[in-house]
């Protein structure tokens, strides 16, 4: 049974989907029948499947593993075919077609490739085929989302390029590309540009602008897929360059929670504050790599897992409501609680999640970093009582996700009544997907052991981590309704300036037309250049040519020749003897 478990990685099965999927043409049930199938059997597969490295060989001649399994892989792929699964349903229910739910299936694949990788090399390839096929799915709806996904595919080209060049570097360093051969990245060098190509894919601040900028434009499916892969992907990859953590990585974790949050809560466009929220929750995760401890990579993994089910939720519902209305700005909606109630209901439930309420999973993940961010860090240089620098930073960008995900419930579901056309409930089918999704946000924050199993490091084992770590204590709980109160208490007292607040611009802004304009010199000087020497190539040529013809123009040409080298010789002759002497 083993065998028959590893003999390929999951990867091959899941691009095999892809490709029924697009040859099953406008049978719309039939490639979503066997996309969803198959997600569904791989999630089983990662479930079962045993640890350990399972296909070694060689990779353009060197030794690499392609299907490797470890608590850290597992669930990941795990979160990773289960989502899916949800989002080939989601997208047969939102009316997407089959070719779109295969370059969505070819993006899934790429990103369980990678995961599954156990070397660099491997990792690497896959990490350039993610970013080419989330590209393709981008491009797919047409329109403005093709602008969008060439800006995105620059960057991540970009990014990839950073990361190709860690792992050369790297392997200079190790004569390995095998995970085994090192604890991660090997070099300042190479942990410098791991970071920062590794800090496209997460978010990094400043690196972050093409989530906001690529999550809304495609179709409503497309952006169930896009908010779960490429991110998190990253962090497992920052993870595997940084298995002992970093300083500075844990404090930019921090400051992308603060940042993402503060930045969601000045979006009307409802995916546009669902992307910023991503680098805002993905900061979590990166703080507990940062960390490093036990206890913080345990935080970081099980904030994985969860953020991919809330989030997806969010962005179903989000998807709802678009479907339904064909609104994307908060400021158009209104009163739908009473038009679209499980649509409702479903968004409560993943608002009160990446909040990190109690009784709901993001409670219990984000209080595991939280928790070694005080217990396993260092206090920083900002101490407020008994709270240390990174542990503030992540508390505010609790209190900043509360303000956040009060004003995307307030005036989607609550806010006066909705002036649109006529609305309906949204379809079953896609109620069906939201409350599974739902369900399991309460189930993994009600019965929290169930979601220790899944993590890489027993929390609640001393033997295991520094600080024991216990969902349910009487502080704990006071803390998570505390930021839900100030978080209210907030949006009670900014409601009316955020209400006034346009688009507001971020750091692509400048950088967009500084690429724009800078590549457009650098083809026009490329461009000159060749035109250039062209002109002269052709009259050198033209000039040989005449000079051939004419016997005399050529004597005279060679005796010049030949006393402009015998000046030469004099001349070198002179240096040489000069440089003797000296």
């Amino acid at each position: 049974m083993a065998s028959a478990l590893t003999a390929i990685p999951p990867v091959v099965v899941v691009l095999a989907a892809a490709l029924a999927a697009g040859l099953a043409g406008s049978r719309r049930r039939l490639g979503h029948l066997v996309g969803g199938g198959v997600t569904a059997l791989v999630t089983v597969w990662i479930w079962v499947v045993p640890e350990g490295t399972h296909l070694a060989g060689q990779l353009f001649g060197f030794d690499a593993v392609f299907f490797a399994v470890d608590p850290f892989s597992r669930v990941v792929g795990l979160v990773f075919a289960f989502i899916a699964t949800v989002a080939v349903a989601y997208s047969w229910a939102t009316g997407a077609e089959s070719k779109q739910t295969a370059y969505a299936l070819t993006y899934v694949g790429s990103s369980l490739g990678a995961v599954f990788a156990g070397d660099w090399l491997t990792m690497v390839v896959w990490w350039e085929l993610m970013a080419v096929t989330s590209t393709i799915l981008v491009w797919d709806y047409g329109g403005k989302a093709v602008r969008a996904g060439f800006r995105y595919a620059i960057l991540h080209g970009i990014g990839g390029s950073l990361v190709l060049a860690a792992i050369a570097w790297h392997y200079v360093e190790v004569g390995s590309f095998l995970f085994t051969a090192s604890a991660g990245m090997v070099g300042t060098i190479p942990q410098l540009l791991a970071a920062i190509g590794i800090g496209v894919n997460v978010g990094f601040i400043g690196l972050h602008a093409w989530l906001p900028d690529t999550y809304p434009r495609p179709h409503i499916a497309a952006s169930v897929f896009l908010c779960v892969y490429t991110t998190k992907t990253g962090v497992y990859a920052m993870y595997r360059a940084f298995p002992e953590g970093h300083l500075w990585i844990a404090y930019m974790g921090g400051a992308m929670a603060v940042f993402g949050a503060a930045a969601a809560l000045l979006q009307n466009d409802m995916r546009r504050l669902l992307s910023y929220h991503i680098q805002s929750q993905v900061g979590y995760m990166v703080a507990g790599v940062g960390i490093g401890s036990a206890l913080a990579q345990a935080g970081a993994f099980g904030h994985v897992f969860n953020h991919i089910l809330y989030k997806s939720l969010l962005f179903m519902t989000a998807g709802a409501v678009i479907y339904q209305t064909g609104e994307e700005n908060l400021k158009y909606l209104g009163g739908l609680a009473r038009k679209m109630p499980v649509t409702c209901a479903a968004f409560t439930v993943a608002a009160l999640s990446i909040a990190g309420f109690p009784g709901f999973n993001g409670f219990v993940s984000k209080g595991i970093v939280i928790s070694a961010s005080h217990y396993t860090f260092v206090k920083g240089p900002l101490v407020v009582g008994d709270f240390y620098t990174l542990e503030l930073l992540l508390l505010i960008g609790g209190v900043g996700t509360f303000l956040s995900f009060i004003k995307f419930g307030y005036y989607a579901f609550l806010h006066g009544p909705y002036e649109g056309d006529a609305v309906t409930t949204a379809p079953r089918p896609q109620q069906a997907a939201m409350l599974l999704v739902a369900a399991l946000c309460v189930f993994y924050g009600v019965f929290d052991g169930a979601l220790f199993g899944l993590l890489p490091f027993d929390v609640t084992d001393e033997a295991v981590v520094a600080h024991v770590y216990h969902t349910y204590t009487v502080p704990h709980v006071i803390e998570g309704v505390a930021l839900a109160v100030i978080g209210l208490a907030g949006f009670a007292a900014l409601k009316k300036p955020l209400s006034k607040v346009g688009r507001v611009p971020d750091v692509d802004a400048a950088y967009n037309p500084l690429a724009f304009y800078g590549t457009r010199a650098l083809v026009h000087g490329v461009t000159e250049t060749y035109a250039a020497v062209d002109r002269v190539a052709v009259a050198a040529a033209d000039a040989a040519a005449h000079v051939r013809s004419d016997p005399e123009m050529l004597s005279r040409y060679r005796a010049n020749i030949g006393g402009s080298i015998f000046i030469l010789m004099v001349v070198l002759g002179g240096v040489l003897a000069l440089l003797g002497i000296v």
